[in-house]
């Protein structure tokens, strides 16, 4: 069932895929594929949305470890693992659920988020309103989908 919201932010959308590997597999791939996000170009964006957490710290998937833009707020390996975090226009969970089921494991990406004021209002629409993010979670859960395994 899908929460209407999360830690007081609205529901934004989900997106899910299967991937042909068990649950810790997929665990593994997704952290590598997420760990990619912690380079130069994440870090600079992150700077320029006065992002919160600004850098990459620790190990993903550990509680407490961060990607630029997101830190590891709750994790339960082989299943859970939520993303928080916030900046100038928005404030955002994004929660990924493993499933195991026939032939794999269910990704579900769930975002919730909330833009406040005008310029929230406008991120918003330049981000989700344009497909941008959409496009963005679905090439990481194929990209997860595609490399579990290898």
């Amino acid at each position: 069932m899908i929460r209407p919201d999360l830690d007081g932010l609205p529901f934004v959308d989900e997106h899910r895929i299967i991937a042909p590997a068990s649950p810790a597999s997929t665990w593994r791939t997704l952290a590598r594929q997420l760990g990619g996000g912690r380079g130069a170009g994440a870090t600079a964006l992150a700077r320029l949305l006065a992002a919160e957490p600004g850098r990459a710290t620790g190990t993903l998937f550990d509680e407490g470890a961060a990607l630029p833009g997101f830190a590891v707020t709750e994790a339960v390996p082989g299943r859970l693992v939520r993303l928080t975090g916030r900046h100038r226009y928005a404030r955002y969970v994004w929660l990924f659920t493993l499933t195991p089921v026939s032939g794999g494991t269910m990704i579900s990406a769930r975002t919730y988020a909330a833009f406040p004021g005008p310029l929230g209002r406008l991120y918003r629409l330049l981000v989700i309103g344009s497909g941008g993010h959409r496009v963005a979670v679905r090439r990481l859960l194929r990209a997860v989908r595609d490399r579990v395994g290898r």
